[in-house]
């Protein structure tokens, strides 16, 4: 057992010192001994190997919004459903009752932004007409 704080905490100021010049060197390294060729090709923006057209500033939709905030949402009710499932035997009738009712309302928040349409990304299309 270690008598005092620094035998208690030497392996880990090692491993930070080791990591620090580990890094160090290899950004080092890199800065020295890596080319500097610079032409047009390399300073554009790279975009996923396309030229790229339009305004890099262009505004998105609200939906995309919305439906990145509903991620989220749904993401949290997973995370919530987690704890309850590992104790579920423990907790009894009551708590199942409550998660029941917790699944109802956001499947009812669902169902509601699905039938408003907040999940249509595309145009609908006109009837007579073809895409």
């Amino acid at each position: 057992m270690p008598e005092n704080h620094l035998e208690l905490y030497f392996p880990l100021l090692l491993q930070i010192a080791i990591a620090f010049v580990l890094a160090t060197g290899l950004v080092g390294a890199s800065a020295v001994l890596g080319h500097r060729l610079k032409n047009k090709v390399k300073d554009t923006p790279y975009e996923c190997g396309m030229e790229p057209v339009g305004d890099a500033r262009q505004r998105f939709s609200v939906k995309f919004y919305l439906v990145a905030m509903l991620f989220i949402l749904f993401d949290i009710e997973a995370i919530f459903l987690f704890p309850w499932v590992v104790v579920y035997r423990d907790l009894g009738f009551l708590a199942f009752f409550s998660m029941l009712v917790f699944i109802l309302l956001i499947l009812t928040g669902f169902f509601y932004i699905w039938k408003k349409g907040a999940l249509e990304w595309g145009e609908l299309e006109k009837p007579g007409t073809k895409l």
